[in-house]
């Protein structure tokens, strides 16, 4: 195939961004030129093509049945030249990895297995950070989130990564001065919640035959490794997920007061950015933290 007569890149570019918008204003701001530099571009290119891509309508701008057939080729050749552009630009370097997460997720279950990861991947300069807020992949250029809630995502592939499995917990002094013999019985012990969950203990309760309306009382946090510390601190008992407690668990400094597990609503997913699928270091991330789950971090 001969490119020599392919019309100029920033025509072609134009095309692809007003068509996907239907709107020349959004597609000049998005590619930072005028609106008459882009109403220029897409004439020159109707004009060397010999036929029109945009009916021009009052309010509106709808795509001839020309463009809307080649609208997809150009989306995937787009997605490819940046794919390749990536590669060059990559070539020779180190490779690298931007993760996001939340705080907790990240102090308390990934980064005691972190160190596996980059053994068996040295070359890999890995950057993690966390947000407590969304995530935002098109401003911060996240290679890869591990996301809390639910798999609707935007412009994102998303895989199911775990369920979150919360156990009411108690350091061992505490523990060892309850009386309770049956889940409601917590009620009257002191009980700390996360602040973004105000009904976690209220579900829990009535998952387990108790009143509901137990499970409003006591102090309160904004994350869960501030309650991890309350309840090592001896300040009460709480619902944490035991991903997040594993070696407190291991080691006895957190006793389970029931062993009544309870799955929460949402779980854990590891989110790619669509523009980002095929990174190959951000896929074998999610293959490793797959691996992961059911395994006790190394130590």
């Amino acid at each position: 195939m001969s490119y020599s007569r392919l019309p100029p890149l920033n025509a072609l570019r134009a095309f692809e961004a007003v068509a996907r918008h239907k709107s020349f204003r959004k597609a000049a701001e998005e590619l930072f030129v005028t609106p008459a530099a882009l109403t220029h571009q897409i004439k020159s290119l109707e004009s060397q093509l010999g036929f029109a891509l945009f009916e021009r309508l009052t309010r509106r701008i709808e795509l001839t049945p020309a463009a809307q057939a080649a609208l997809p080729r150009f989306q995937q050749g787009f997605d490819a030249l940046a794919r390749a552009v990536a590669e060059l630009r990559n070539h020779g370097r180190t490779p690298h990895l931007t993760v996001a997460a939340t705080p907790t997720f990240v102090s308390r279950w990934l980064m005691p297995r972190l160190p596996n990861f980059l053994a068996q991947r040295p070359s890999v300069a890995l950057n993690v950070e966390s947000r407590a807020e969304p995530f935002d992949f098109e401003h911060e250029g996240f290679d890869l989130a591990i996301h809390y809630g639910q798999p609707t995502w935007a412009k994102a592939i998303s895989t199911f990564l775990c369920s979150e499995i919360v156990l009411p917990v108690a350091s061992a002094g505490v523990a060892a001065g309850l009386t309770a013999s049956v889940p409601a019985d917590l009620a009257r012990a002191p009980l700390l919640h996360l602040t973004t969950r105000p009904r976690l203990w209220s579900q829990w309760f009535e998952a387990n035959g108790a009143a509901a309306d137990n499970g409003f009382r006591g102090n309160r946090f904004d994350q869960f490794s501030m309650i991890i510390a309350a309840v090592l601190a001896g300040m009460g008992v709480a619902l944490l997920p035991s991903y997040l407690i594993e070696e407190e668990i291991r080691s006895g400094a957190l006793l389970p007061v029931f062993d009544l597990p309870m799955a929460t609503e949402f779980g854990y997913y590891i989110v790619l950015p669509e523009d980002r699928q095929h990174n190959r270091v951000a896929n074998a991330f999610r293959d490793w933290l797959l691996g992961q789950v059911s395994r006790p971090p190394a130590g």
